[in-house]
């Protein structure tokens, strides 16, 4: 505790006397200054016991001395300490008169204790009381460091919240809870997701106060690591603002989580490039040498059917990528949104920002999630139905949710930031097919526009809806073109002949049932087809090319 002026009138040396303000001698004192100025307001920070003589006050004038007094208090100046015997032989009645009107405390000083032992006396308590505040702070530092190495990081905020008497939760790099101690306090951490969201999009390290007096308790939220996005945030939840000892404490807690994120970071790197060495193995057709790889670190993942996953950045014009953070700022709030729609308004690398999410899904469901980056790319091996996927899901949900308003403001402006393949279930010995699968859904997916497409989609549906694609129906056009002019002069319709011949297989009697001509007729123009176009019918791809050709332009 810092000194007060009830433990100086209590200090046996001093041999104060209270005169005034009785009732509130609980007041911390800051500093013992000594100022005979008449008006020492100006130097005054607030805190202070300032002690006088009155050698240039007329202090037995009571409208002198309400003035005089009135403005102390004003300047947040705790106690007056008089002295006796030097200049007055006792404390004035007028000077008493306007400290109790007042309700300053008013210390009466006799002559043989000099200011200076009141100096002394103050100093040395302050000195007491921050010593006592180091060494509780190094307590706190020793006793979250055992927690923390005993029971990582809940063990680390159980300690916190029993040092500063309230509560703390920590939050992964989404903005989700990962843990909170004690345990009530899991409903009121939930409700902060959209400040650490906030906190999370100012540069780090960033702090912040939620709450105060009116609130339910007084919350500070602190970003976790080193770099320049964060890895994490921590909430620490007090009734009242955190004293010195309490402070050490906090800052031992946020400098513990942050050599364990960047210790995580370490491990997560080289988790990476087992894995990366794992996926190389499984593209490459070697599925007993990646489960050895593997080992206890990604041999779960490769004992169930698991979905490949490939991610790509896609450029964004300097119009687009404004009006889209436009859009989130002016996007109405989402009553505790989710990890991934919180994510989807992040800024950032969104393919950072798609490993955080799948990552940090799988840490809380407790399974293994391969993440591999590849330049421009990111390659993930996720459960099949697990929490990973589920989140991959939900966040190409958000995000697409979150263009759908945006491309009302950039009409035909490029499509967003990231684009996701997504391969049907598969096994190690199909990763190499499943590989392929999820570039493949990634090429329709960009070509869409779309955040996320799925294989299975694309299976379960008609090989038709991807001819509708420019690159599709220049190839049709460049084809086509010389028996549509050839149509256009009138000498013949071989268009809708080919289209008949080629639908009825090949079948001259069928075919020219369905034109209304004669089955020479239909002959003649399938060798002008030929001779126009350079290339034989006999061959089936031909045939299949302008089939796909006459498909092609009939979408448009």
């Amino acid at each position: 505790m810092p000194p007060t002026l009830a433990s100086l009138v209590h200090h046996s040396a001093l041999k104060l006397t209270v005169r005034a303000g009785e009732d509130r001698l609980d007041v911390p004192v800051r500093w013992a200054h000594v100022s005979e100025l008449a008006d020492p307001v100006p130097y005054m920070e607030g805190g202070e016991l300032l002690l006088i003589t009155a050698l240039k006050l007329d202090a037995e004038d009571p409208e002198a001395m309400r003035r005089y007094v009135r403005r102390l208090a004003g300047a947040g100046v705790v106690g007056l300490g008089f002295a006796v015997g030097v200049n007055y032989e006792e404390t004035p009645k007028a000077l008493v008169d306007a400290a109790d009107e007042e309700g300053l405390p008013l210390l009466e000083v006799p002559r043989r204790t000099p200011f200076l032992a009141i100096s002394k006396a103050v100093s040395a308590a302050i000195a007491a009381d921050q010593y006592r505040a180091v060494t509780a702070g190094f307590a706190a530092q020793r006793e979250l460091t055992r927690q923390a190495q005993a029971g990582g990081p809940e063990g680390l905020l159980a300690a916190l919240a029993s040092q500063v008497d309230g509560w703390a939760a920590l939050y992964d790099a989404s903005g989700a809870v990962v843990a909170t101690a004690p345990e009530w306090a899991g409903r009121r951490a939930a409700r902060l997701t959209g400040d650490v969201q906030k906190l999370r999009d100012r540069p780090a390290p960033a702090s912040s106060v939620v709450g105060g007096p009116e609130n339910e308790d007084r919350v500070e939220l602190h970003t976790i690591g080193t770099g320049r996005r964060p890895r994490a945030a921590l909430a620490v939840g007090t009734a009242a603002a955190p004293g010195t000892a309490e402070r050490y404490a906090v800052h031992s807690a946020i400098a513990l989580l942050t050599l364990t994120t960047e210790r995580s970071r370490s491990l997560q790197a080289a988790e990476q490039r087992v894995g990366a060495a794992v996926l190389r193995m499984l593209l490459a057709g070697e599925p007993d040498h990646a489960r050895a790889v593997a080992g206890d670190l990604y041999g779960e993942l490769l004992d169930a059917p698991f979905r490949m996953m490939v991610a790509e950045r896609v450029p964004v014009s300097a119009s687009a990528a404004l009006a889209r953070a436009e859009a989130r700022k002016g996007a109405p709030p989402v009553e505790r949104p989710s990890a991934a729609a919180l994510a989807a308004t992040d800024t950032g690398d969104p393919l950072a920002v798609l490993a955080d999410v799948v990552e940090s899904a799988a840490a809380r469901a407790g399974e293994a999630v391969l993440v591999v980056p590849e330049g421009e790319r990111l390659v993930v091996l996720a459960a099949d139905r697990g929490a990973a996927a589920a989140a991959c899901g939900e966040y190409a949900a958000a995000l697409e949710t979150a263009r759908a308003g945006i491309r009302e403001k950039v009409p035909g402006g490029e499509e967003g930031e990231l684009v996701v393949g997504l391969s049907a279930p598969a096994g190690p010995i199909a990763a190499s097919a499943a590989y392929k699968q999820a570039e493949q859904a990634l090429s329709v997916a960009r070509r869409r526009g779309r955040v996320l497409v799925e294989h299975e989609q694309m299976a379960a549906g008609s090989v038709l809806p991807l001819l509708a694609d420019d690159a599709v129906r220049a190839f049709a056009d460049g084809m086509l073109r010389p028996l549509y002019e050839h149509d256009a002069t009138g000498r013949g319709d071989l268009v809708a002949s080919l289209r008949a011949w080629l639908s009825k297989h090949g079948q001259w009697d069928a075919a020219a049932a369905d034109l209304g001509v004669h089955r020479h007729t239909l002959r003649y123009r399938m060798r002008r087809v030929e001779e126009i176009l350079g290339r034989s019918l006999d061959d089936p791809d031909v045939r299949m090319e302008l089939w796909l050709a006459l498909k092609a332009s009939s979408t448009e």
